[in-house]
């Protein structure tokens, strides 16, 4: 039960489980396992369910990397630094958008698609291009447009940074979460409306 809101919250399917800190990686947990625990929790144990760890250095080339997933059906890796200490994860998705371009998912927008998408539970996907003007009459809302253009303008005032893909940040009872960025820029946003909450971004992310 812990575990499910988080999932869905993030719409990953796979997550490394650290230990005691960041460079004690113990295992990769599926999303899919999950659902097999979801009818009888009572029988899931954490360790059980979890699948082996691949290490890559830092150093390996995208093309041999790219053959070892392909060769081992395996789609994550945890990259390492010349001491041995965890310096973050790569994906076949990674991989694939380095050599090839942009990989689109489910939460991708297509270029001709509106900018703000209404979603269930009343959220909404914005595309971080979206204009404030158009942002504020869509939400009743009363952002200013002296300092930026974009709602992802926006998002990175608040931030202070670039966001990963997985951030959220409230900016006038508006929770703004990162579904899709890289290296320079946000694509896509998912927003929703809140009560009263406190500004400014959220600790943690995936």
């Amino acid at each position: 039960e812990e575990f499910i809101p988080f999932v869905l919250e993030t719409r990953h399917s796979r997550f490394p489980v650290i230990g005691e800190n960041k460079d004690d990686v113990i295992g990769i947990l599926l999303a899919k396992e999950l659902l097999h625990y979801y009818a009888k929790p009572e029988g899931f144990n954490l360790r059980d369910t979890l699948r082996p760890v691949v290490f890559v250095p830092e150093s390996k080339r995208l093309n041999v990397l790219l053959r070892d997933f392909r060769a081992n059906r395996n789609h994550i890796a945890i990259v390492v630094d010349e001491y041995g200490g965890v310096s973050g994860l790569v994906t076949i998705e990674d991989v694939l958008e380095q050599i090839v371009g942009d990989i689109e998912d489910e939460y991708d927008f297509d270029e001709a698609e509106d900018n703000i998408i209404p979603e269930a539970n009343g959220r909404y996907r914005v595309k971080a291009q979206t204009e404030i003007g158009d942002f504020n009459e869509a939400f009743q809302s009363d952002f200013s447009d002296e300092e930026f253009d974009t709602v992802g303008g926006l998002v990175l005032k608040a931030f202070g940074r670039l966001p990963k893909r997985g951030e959220a940040t409230t900016i006038d009872h508006f929770r703004f979460k990162v579904i899709r960025a890289d290296s320079r820029r946000l694509y896509t946003l998912q927003l929703e409306k809140l009560t009263a909450e406190p500004e400014g971004p959220e600790p943690g992310g995936a």
